[in-house]
């Protein structure tokens, strides 16, 4: 695989708008994802499914990964945020509607949450997707918090840990699917929304162990497949950079000393988390520091930014081939144990 297909395999793209029947002369933007970048995964959102439609979705699904085929790529990781509760982007009447995180935890039930989670698993592979983007693994310890809020299990780290490992074997063991622990190290105890701005969290070291930290721990030692990484700035983890673009972060707690060998993602690329960098800029700071794949939901100009920034790179050796190769090795990984091509 050449270079440019090694760094498109890295990427995780959205497109704007529903797919039409005839995609291939009427929706440039989704067709440019295989064609131009040679994605390693998609984000499906409910604006590119007319009418939440399983049937469409499923058709949507099987023709990019039967795109992907033709160009003799590996088939697609296709990714969905369907947390349950207000983050959910496809609902009824097609879709089951699913309880909020809070309100699994106020039952604090792990069996429950284990079925919650196969359920959401399985309806979403019926329709071709295989990567789940949750469960959220953020303390809720924080009121003013509007962006996690009700997302999340709860205020008590132990009951967050619990709940989140039944939720990731309910998606994984038992739907089959990836599923991802976000938003690391810890979205819960911000007053600021990452989407519009960059948070940044003060605690010392022994209070994120004993909080943050605490349901990371638990989802890595129970096998969680994918890690995503959160647009905020830790001063006492790294007083420079954002968790997305830290290596200190990235590699240094979460891969050395978490021991997390999983695929790490970032969160959209596009948030204002990040805005003190350029998107393309930002994206070559997150390979660098560790992460596999980088998520770009909307944008095709910032989804084409990106790519050549990170093979001009590349090329420049700035950033190396051996980082590129081990972001491979995982999504190959990743791939063989959660994609089953048709």
């Amino acid at each position: 695989m050449n270079l440019v297909r090694k760094i498109g395999q890295m990427l995780v793209y959205g497109w704007g708008g529903e797919l039409p029947e005839e995609s291939r002369s009427i929706n440039r933007h989704a067709r440019a994802l295989i064609d131009e970048f040679h994605v390693g995964g998609i984000v499906l959102m409910g604006r590119n499914v007319e009418g939440n439609s399983p049937e469409r979705m499923h058709a949507i699904v099987d023709e990019f990964q039967a795109m992907s085929t033709a160009t003799e790529m590996p088939p697609l990781l296709v990714a969905v945020d369907q947390e349950g509760g207000r983050v959910a982007r496809f609902a009824p009447p097609h879709f089951r509607t699913y309880p909020s995180a809070a309100t699994l935890g106020e039952a604090a039930d792990e069996a429950a949450v284990r079925r919650n989670g196969r359920a959401i698993g399985t309806e979403l592979s019926s329709v071709g997707v295989n990567w789940v983007l949750a469960p959220v693994l953020d303390v809720n310890n924080n009121p003013a918090n509007t962006v996690i809020g009700d997302r999340s299990y709860g205020s008590d780290p132990d009951l967050v840990a619990r709940l989140g490992v039944a939720a990731l074997k309910g998606l994984q063991d038992e739907a089959g699917l990836l599923a991802c622990g976000k938003h690391f190290p810890g979205h819960g105890d911000t007053e600021t929304d990452s989407h519009r701005s960059l948070p940044v969290i003060r605690h010392g070291r022994e209070r994120l162990d004993a909080i943050e930290l605490k349901p990371f721990r638990a989802a890595i030692d129970a096998g969680i497949g994918s890690i995503m990484s959160s647009h905020i700035l830790f001063p006492d983890l790294d007083p420079e950079y954002p968790a997305t673009l830290s290596p200190k972060i990235l590699n240094g707690l979460l891969r050395e000393e978490l021991g997390f060998d999983g695929l790490i993602v970032t969160d959209d690329m596009e948030m204002k988390g990040l805005a003190s960098w350029s998107p393309a800029e930002a994206a070559v700071r997150a390979v660098i520091a560790g992460a596999d794949m980088l998520l770009v939901c909307h944008t095709y100009r910032t989804q084409r930014a990106i790519i050549d920034a990170l093979v001009d790179a590349a090329t420049s050796g700035r950033l190396s081939e051996e980082r590129i190769d081990e972001a491979n090795r995982r999504i190959a990984l990743a791939k063989k144990r959660w994609v089953v091509a048709d």
